[in-house]
């Protein structure tokens, strides 16, 4: 009968690999099968072939507090990256993207990734590696990771590109992604981690973004960006357009993630390396960067733009940039409009 915190070592010969109470620990052959001892389920589960156990030790393994499951949602959108001012083109924001990927996997062999991509007409899931059970070779490198992840951006942009060719007249306020879509993908599919058992990576999401705002989806990122707080899964950015994105601040901000600008877009990897990598339960001993300001400004429901001041309405909360007499989401009335139609139906209640 083991202990709490108490390690056994004493099981089998040959290469042992444990772990303390109440983590699994695995029994590699000594001359058949594999053995699996589930300390919290009380059961012992034997395999035949390496294989097997291989394609079911995710299941089988208890997660710990430093699994991660890592959604990525990079920015495909042709009209900012085809007109992109800074020193980092398209082919190097994918190549930093990749190996920062491939630093994850490295980091343990239990988490996960999966791969969004945000362009301007569509979104669509690229990578997951739940799905992958080649990711990893016998030398330890990811070629299988690059090449179909390359594969999957390559197809997306050119149906992205297709899918904008049937739409005419683009005005410039849509030159913004569809990150009100990506983000609502990436909660789906956490959602459907969270049902699948109490055993499960800790999520969280990372927006690489670099496309500027678009005021139009200011609802949708909002409905996002609270379900992501009600579910505990922090929203983390980096952002690599000129100017500071305000949907991914508030999001930042409202989720307890982590906003970066990077100011060397050449040193890419080394920001996600350096604050993006490290999981969740370890973020409680570092130090990490904190924006300057956030800046809480809204979009007016009517026009869809930024302002500073506007009307809300009592009701729905819905946001107006000039006074209406009635409000446009749920239909109540407003200010001296609502004395106008008391006094009216007085004065039809007393002719009557």
């Amino acid at each position: 009968m083991l202990k709490e915190g108490a390690i056994e070592s004493r099981l089998v010969a040959g290469p042992l690999v444990v772990t303390t109470w109440p983590r699994s620990f695995l029994l590699p052959p000594h001359s058949r099968g594999k053995l699996l001892r589930d300390f919290n389920q009380s059961t012992v589960v034997v395999g035949h072939g390496y294989a097997s156990f291989q394609a079911n030790r995710r299941s089988l393994i208890s997660f710990s507090d430093d699994v991660s499951l890592l959604v990525v949602l990079i920015d495909t959108n042709p009209f900012f990256w085809s007109t992109s001012s800074s020193s980092l083109n398209f082919h190097q924001f994918v190549s930093h993207v990749l190996v920062f990927l491939d630093l994850i996997v490295r980091l343990s062999q239990l988490n996960q990734i999966v791969v969004i991509a945000t362009g301007h007409n569509t979104c669509d899931y690229i990578y997951d590696s739940s799905l992958d059970t080649d990711q990893v070779t016998g030398e330890g490198e990811l070629p299988a990771l690059y090449s179909f992840v390359l594969q999957r951006l390559e197809e997306f942009v050119d149906k992205d590109e297709k899918l904008g060719a049937k739409q005419e007249g683009l005005s410039e306020k849509r030159a913004s992604s569809l990150l009100s879509g990506s983000l609502s993908m990436a909660l789906c599919y956490i959602q459907r981690v969270f049902r699948s058992g109490p055993l499960h990576p800790q999520p969280r999401i990372l927006c690489l973004q670099g496309s500027p705002d678009g005021s139009e989806q200011y609802v949708s990122i909002m409905n996002a960006i609270f379900s992501a707080q009600r579910s505990m899964v922090p929203i983390d950015c980096c952002y690599v357009g000129s100017h500071n994105s305000a949907f991914l601040q508030q999001a930042s901000y409202i989720t307890g993630g982590v906003y970066v600008k990077p100011q060397h877009l050449e040193g890419l990897y080394q920001y996600l390396a350096t604050v993006f990598a490290v999981d969740l339960h370890s973020r409680s001993f570092l130090q990490l960067p904190r924006p300057a300001g956030v800046d809480f400004r809204a979009s007016c429901f009517c026009h869809k733009t930024t302002i500073d001041m506007g009307y809300v309405c009592s009701v729905c909360l819905s946001i107006f940039c000039k006074h209406h007499d009635k409000c446009s989401t749920c239909g109540s009335v407003f200010g001296k409009a609502q004395l106008d139609a008391a006094s009216d139906r007085k004065r039809k209640a007393s002719e009557s």
